[in-house]
């Protein structure tokens, strides 16, 4: 991340927007070509800690903005108008822990008073039906939705940066954009992937980001679940990164581009 603000001082900084239980700094990058009370996009990778080719990804994409700003192509023409966020590991703590100890650590390391295990689920953690179908009250389990909503910094820094100058609006339905950006996805190397709510995609799942983002008022919120539902499930070859990050950028890039054309 510094290489790349060094490089790039005019595009690119890095701001800190908290601190994880562990003291690790939460980093974002803003990637902007100036101006102020822009639109933005924000993108986070990694929530859950195991899932390394999200964050490998999230590299890939801090990568690929800057050579688009630089060439004149691809979402240098979505920089003109709009500003983008990027935090690459949302949840520092439990990656680390991922790397020293245990690779499929899913959670964070937060301790609470009573509870007989450490961590907490981040995406389960958010103020939007927090406690309900999907998400645990047993802090053993992976999907512990933690003490109260927003109790873990990883998710607070989030609500408290986001929120500072949101503009409120309806949230209608995506469909018929999801199913354009999956279609680009799928152009590339022929992955498959289905679009929809989570509940009817995959799992029940609440206090998670997109129900918070929603709730907002956010007006395009979606969520990507990547490479690998086959043979290698979290534990995907590192040849698998790059045409990872190269497909979900072509689905990124369509929202954005719709987001850029139709902010209200």
């Amino acid at each position: 991340m510094d290489l790349l603000v060094a490089e790039n001082p005019n595009l690119v900084s890095k701001l800190e927007i908290g601190r994880s239980t562990e003291d690790r700094p939460l980093y974002v990058l803003k990637f902007s070509t100036g101006g102020s009370n822009r639109p933005a996009v924000w993108i986070d990778t990694g929530i859950h800690s195991r899932e390394w080719v999200t964050q490998a990804s999230g590299v890939w994409f801090a990568k690929k903005i800057v050579d688009d700003h630089a060439n004149n192509e691809g979402v240098a023409s979505i920089l003109d108008t709009m500003d983008i966020f990027l935090e690459i590991v949302t949840n520092p703590d439990g990656f680390a822990y991922t790397h020293s100890t245990n690779r499929m650590w899913r959670k964070t390391r937060s301790k609470y008073p009573g509870n007989i295990c450490v961590g907490v689920d981040p995406n389960r953690n958010w103020d939007a039906g927090f406690g309900g179908s999907g998400a645990s009250g047993n802090s053993c389990t992976e999907t512990y939705h933690g003490p109260y909503p927003n109790s873990e910094p990883e998710v607070k820094s989030i609500v408290d940066f986001v929120t500072v100058s949101l503009t409120f609006l309806p949230a209608p339905s995506q469909h018929k954009l999801s199913a354009k950006a999956v279609a680009a996805l799928s152009s590339l190397y022929g992955t498959s992937y289905t679009y929809g709510s989570i509940i009817t995609t995959i799992y029940e799942a609440s206090g998670a980001t997109i129900d918070w983002t929603y709730n907002q008022g956010i007006k395009y919120s979606f969520t990507f679940e990547l490479r690998d539902t086959g043979h290698y499930g979290f534990l995907l070859p590192a040849k698998q990164i790059v045409p990872t990050a190269e497909e979900s950028w072509l689905a990124l890039k369509v929202i954005m581009e719709h987001a850029r054309d139709n902010i209200y």
